[in-house]
């Protein structure tokens, strides 16, 4: 019996690998979701099988709990709440690793024995990490989800008050582990409080453009809590799994550090989108005012005798649900013989890879999606760069505007094109609050309104010409 969970174990384990190896591209990154899926039920089977029954009936109530409800997630929640999504479900991760922590505490106390050394540590970090990530990844969910503000939260001695909780919960920890488990009835849920505060106060002070890095931060935040829970529950299985899941965070974090040019640290503590962002709604109110705006049928006419379209995608097609608008118009440039790609910068959006979920779901073909180093020496030689509600990530002040808090970010190079259209409401600035001077540019012209509403009416007018 035991060789065979073993062996389950081992493929359930290849499966995740496998799955991540596969969520690479776009092209295979569906079987990699179907291998990792089978990889989960073989997983979940073999738990079933290891209780010998015991307790059977709790686990096939999680099941049937848990799949209802990741099924109608899939079937309802739309691909603009996918970010939001991510985060529930990486706080519940966190959180299930903590309250495993707890409950294996409070077996290990009952009894007289003291606790291992391994375990005590396993015991003490996977509460710790688990429930920092739970809390934050919360606070994430709401920010994303517009229920609180997108805007990063400060206040007077902030590090401080984060300072004194992570000495607390430190404190805390050494003493647990030093006393082999032996803490008062009291040590161990305020040590869950003292980490569940520092988590909400971690993502706070954390503005609406870095989401998508502290998402990515928080998953492998997660996945080294499971990894550490199964020292606790003698799991290969979570050890292996959580590994993967933590490696991967924590390399994509750093990736997406790079793509910002920016170090974690100022991810983290710099407050990035603190000032600015209060701009009134309305294409005549606050920010630039020397723009130029475009009808409809004068952008048709730019773009069906262009040579060249780049469309640039942001939130702002996101939001609008204009991805399947904006393939319908890319099939009717491209009936006219004009080339069409996309540029994807590795932080539009708000989540990791937001862009290239949305335009895989409308079948964009995936050699049309260009990454950043790809697509910037296109632009010289486009007649026509179409943004679609990117603001952060085609501003040109990250180049030029020392002062700018998106300094020395690598950018979407769209001013360098013939001709700039940007699709916004209006001239509100981007989720991180700050000014665009693109829309100042004389090469830049602004269409305003819904994103999808816009590029329906383009699609109509280009067919009419």
């Amino acid at each position: 019996m035991n060789v065979a969970i073993s062996l389950a174990d081992l493929v359930a384990i290849a499966l995740f690998i496998l799955g991540l190896h596969y969520l690479n591209a776009p092209p295979t990154a569906r079987l990699g979701n179907r291998l990792a899926a089978v990889g989960m039920l073989i997983a979940v089977i073999g738990v079933l099988v290891t209780t010998l029954g015991i307790g059977w009936w709790a686990i096939a109530i999680g099941v049937i709990l848990g799949g209802t409800i990741g099924v109608l997630a899939a079937v309802k929640v739309k691909m603009t709440a996918m970010p939001q999504m991510v985060a529930l479900y990486n706080g519940a991760g966190g959180g299930a690793a903590a309250l495993i922590s707890t409950v294996e505490y409070y077996v290990y106390a009952s009894g007289s024995n003291p606790i291992d050394p391994v375990i005590s540590v396993s015991l003490i970090l996977s509460a710790i990490i688990g429930a920092l990530s739970f809390a934050g990844s919360i606070i994430a969910f709401l920010k994303l989800q517009e229920l609180m503000t997108g805007r990063p939260i400060t206040y007077p001695g902030q590090q401080f008050v984060n300072g004194i909780l992570a000495l607390s919960a430190a404190t805390i920890a050494i003493w647990f582990v030093a006393t082999a488990g032996t803490l008062p009835v009291w040590a161990y849920p305020v040590l869950l409080v003292v980490a569940l505060a520092l988590g909400v106060l971690f993502v706070l002070p954390i503005g609406g453009a870095d989401m998508p890095v502290v998402i990515s931060l928080l998953n492998s935040f997660t996945g080294v809590a499971v990894a550490i829970t199964g020292f606790e529950i003698n799991s290969t299985l979570l050890i292996i799994c959580g590994a993967l899941v933590g490696a991967s965070g924590t390399l994509l974090t750093v990736l997406m550090g790079k793509a910002m040019n920016r170090p974690l640290t100022n991810v983290l503590f710099g407050a990035f989108g603190a000032a600015g962002g209060s701009e009134p709604a309305g294409g005549a109110g606050g920010g630039p005012q020397n723009v130029r705006s475009a009808s409809a049928d004068d952008v048709a006419v730019m773009l069906a005798y262009a040579q060249k379209v780049i469309f640039v995608p942001g939130y702002g097609m996101a939001v609008a649900q204009a991805q399947h608008s904006v393939k319908a118009l890319a099939d009717q440039l491209e009936k006219r013989g004009v080339k069409v790609a996309y540029a994807i910068h590795p932080v539009a959006g708000r989540m990791p890879g937001h862009m290239n979920v949305l335009l895989a779901e409308a079948n964009v073909p995936y050699p049309q999606l260009l990454d950043m180093e790809d697509v910037n020496p296109e632009f010289p030689t486009t007649d026509v760069a179409l943004v679609i509600g990117a603001n952060d990530v085609t501003n040109p002040a990250a180049r030029n505007v020392t002062s700018s808090p998106i300094y020395g970010m690598p950018i979407l190079d769209v001013d360098k094109a013939a001709n700039v259209v940007v699709l916004k409401r209006s001239m509100r600035s981007g989720f991180a609050g700050i000014e665009n001077p693109l829309y100042e540019m004389p090469n830049t012209s602004m269409l305003f309104g819904d994103a999808k509403a816009s590029v329906d009416a383009l699609t109509a007018a280009v067919k009419a010409l």
